[in-house]
């Protein structure tokens, strides 16, 4: 060999890399330089070819020739003649820097390294068994050639999915005005309409009778037939079918009307509070049984009494016709009291039943209530 900082061009890599390494022995720092510079210009024809194996992947091949050129610089400063052949360990070092590479840069969501490489192997596995098959591969079948579970194949399928991702923001193409993928996406949340109507049927629900309340019931919370509702309550079926059709006659006609209608079945309603005006104050009077589903609605009507009594007046609540007083309704009492004096408005309760009483001096609001 010549003693300038060229090497002689040859195919074989391995008589190339012998070259380099006799050249640079004995060479100083300038000259090593510049025989490394050019068996790495020799050599890139070699990095181009395995870099084009990997075309057609999803990654330009400009970005994939760079990565092998990287590995080849690697290849050539941590060569050891003594350790083999320089071709073997160049095309180790060079595929692996591009593998690496895909593993690092191409997938849309991040995914584990050790779940890539399965992902690889996946990938793999499947095309394999396509072409054995001749039709795509079951999950068992795949798990069988894996040597894994199904649920880690399933796992691994949607990890493969991550690799890539499309953005929502992608334009649908021409003639769209500007319409992106995301526009096709979600839907208008149909229940949002029904909000309004659900507050309004549980209010008006609290107005029936006991028993057409459980009938709407096991009806539609409980999916019973009229049948099986039948023999709950110990009724004939078309007596059940009458009962429900008028619970829901009731229903439509004070949903589309602005005031409650009367009730006019057997039962009566369930609670009612009659509010009357005085010179000392208001006097509400209460009916019916007052227990959770429908203690706020007589806690907004007495809150509504005690606002229209104005300051320094009395607020008068007769609970002479309610029989049954829940820990609902003990709450609602003490609510309505903390509004009435937030107001500077007296309270007092009266006419208060034998069961009613206890239950107010257990819960320590009668002497409150009736001071």
């Amino acid at each position: 060999m010549r003693e300038t900082d060229q090497l002689e061009p040859f195919e074989d890599l391995d008589v190339l890399a012998d070259q380099y390494a006799r050249a640079c022995d004995g060479a100083d720092a300038a000259r090593r330089r510049r025989l490394r510079e050019a068996f790495v210009r020799q050599a890139l024809p070699f990095a181009g070819r395995l870099a084009r194996r990997y075309r057609g992947r999803g990654e330009p091949t400009d970005d994939l020739e760079q990565v092998a050129r990287l590995g080849l610089v690697k290849t050539v400063d941590r060569y050891d003649p003594e350790r083999g052949s320089f071709t073997a360990y160049a095309i180790l070092t060079i595929t692996g820097e591009i593998k690496r590479h895909f593993r690092d840069h191409t997938w849309g969501v991040h995914v584990p390294r050790g779940q890539q490489d399965r992902v690889l192997e996946f990938v793999h596995a499947r095309a394999a068994l396509t072409s054995e098959l001749a039709r795509t591969p079951t999950v068992t079948e795949l798990a069988r050639r894996l040597g894994i579970g199904e649920s880690e194949v399933l796992g691994t399928q949607t990890s493969a999915a991550a690799h890539s991702t499309e953005s929502l923001n992608s334009p649908l193409g021409e003639g769209t005005n500007g319409s992106e993928l995301g526009d096709l996406l979600g839907d208008v949340d149909g229940d949002l309409s029904l909000v309004d109507d659900r507050a309004t049927v549980e209010t008006l629900l609290c107005e029936l009778p006991p028993r057409e309340r459980r009938l709407l019931a096991l009806r539609f919370w409980g999916n019973l037939s009229q049948v099986e509702i039948a023999d709950e309550l110990g009724i004939s079926q078309m007596h059940v079918s009458r009962l429900l059709t008028r619970a829901l006659a009731w229903l439509r006609e004070a949903m589309l009307s602005d005031t409650t209608p009367p009730w006019t079945g057997a039962g009566g309603p369930e609670h009612r509070v009659l509010v009357t005006s005085g010179p000392d104050g208001v006097h509400a009077r209460v009916h019916g049984e007052i227990e959770r589903d429908n203690a706020h609605v007589v806690r907004r009507e007495l809150v509504t009494a005690a606002g229209s009594c104005g300051h320094g007046r009395r607020l008068v609540v007769d609970l002479s016709g309610v029989p049954l007083l829940s820990a609902a309704g003990i709450a609602m009492l003490g609510a309505v009291h903390a509004v009435a004096r937030g107001r500077d408005v007296r309270m007092l309760v009266t006419g208060v039943q034998p069961y009613v009483m206890r239950v107010l001096e257990i819960s320590g609001l009668r002497a409150v209530l009736q001071g």
